[in-house]
């Protein structure tokens, strides 16, 4: 299975550290990375279907303090779709005039919708195609942007859809919010003052937030596993949809 990594913040922060600590995960999710990060209206998109242990474009990753206030990763062991480029996550669409950015831990088996010329997928990926019928379904359920309540209530209708063919773990925003959808395996944690020391657990790699924060900053960082010791993550119930904005869980 892939790996996912999720951020949410109430004000422009970067993710290195946390990167860093995904990225330490590729010995076994080697197949490829990617990584987005929403800029107002803006994106900054990379991908690469080179190992995040080994890719140059990883390495500018981990040290270049990029600031978003949405951010999604992705750590590539593949299960459908050959290595390449075209099927490396996250991937990124457009609705109602704002990008929209997907990526997706598990494997979904039989899933063929019906997709019609605007979302269709580039790659082979079970994944891909997941994301192009949520487009399109959030599409034909609403003309124009709806409320953050109101595309809550459309995904949660339609995550059991999908997640009945398979494993679905996934990450989705629209850089107003970030979606989080836990199947097997997905866990959150929210960091608020008083920051302090903390510490990655595959990596020997230690950061003092309280250096880098004040005291009305909020951070939701979502993964696959916890990726720091000594630091409250909460597990998805299976079958949970939870939506973060401003650095907090929104309550549904």
């Amino acid at each position: 299975m892939c790996q996912l990594l999720g951020m949410n913040a109430n004000t422009p922060t970067d993710v290195m550290f946390s990167f860093t600590g995904l990225a330490t995960r590729a010995d076994e999710h080697k197949d490829g990375f990617g990584i987005a990060f929403f800029e107002g209206r803006g994106l900054r998109h990379f991908v690469d279907h080179h190992s995040a242990r080994a890719s140059p474009l990883a390495e500018l990753v981990k040290h270049y303090p990029i600031k978003s206030d949405n951010v999604i990763a992705h750590i590539r062991k593949a299960t459908q779709g050959q290595v390449a480029l075209e099927n490396t996550h996250p991937f990124q669409r457009e609705l109602w005039g704002r990008y929209w950015v997907f990526a997706h831990n598990g494997n979904l088996v039989d899933f063929n919708p019906r997709l019609h010329a605007a979302f269709k997928p580039v790659g082979q990926t079970d994944s891909e195609r997941a994301f192009c019928w949520l487009m399109q379904e959030l599409a034909k359920a609403h003309c124009d942007v709806p409320s953050i309540a109101e595309l809550s209530a459309t995904l949660a209708e339609l995550m059991p859809q999908l997640a009945r063919h398979g494993t679905f773990n996934m990450l989705l925003s629209n850089g107003q919010a970030l979606w989080a959808h836990g199947s097997t395996h997905l866990h959150y944690l929210l960091r608020a003052h008083p920051f302090g020391p903390v510490q990655l657990s595959d990596e020997d790699l230690s950061v003092d937030f309280a250096r880098h924060t004040t005291a009305q900053d909020r951070v939701a960082v979502i993964a696959t596993e916890p990726l720091t010791r000594d630091e409250p993550w909460v597990a998805f119930a299976p079958g949970e949809l939870k939506v973060f904005v401003d650095g907090a869980p929104l309550a549904r």
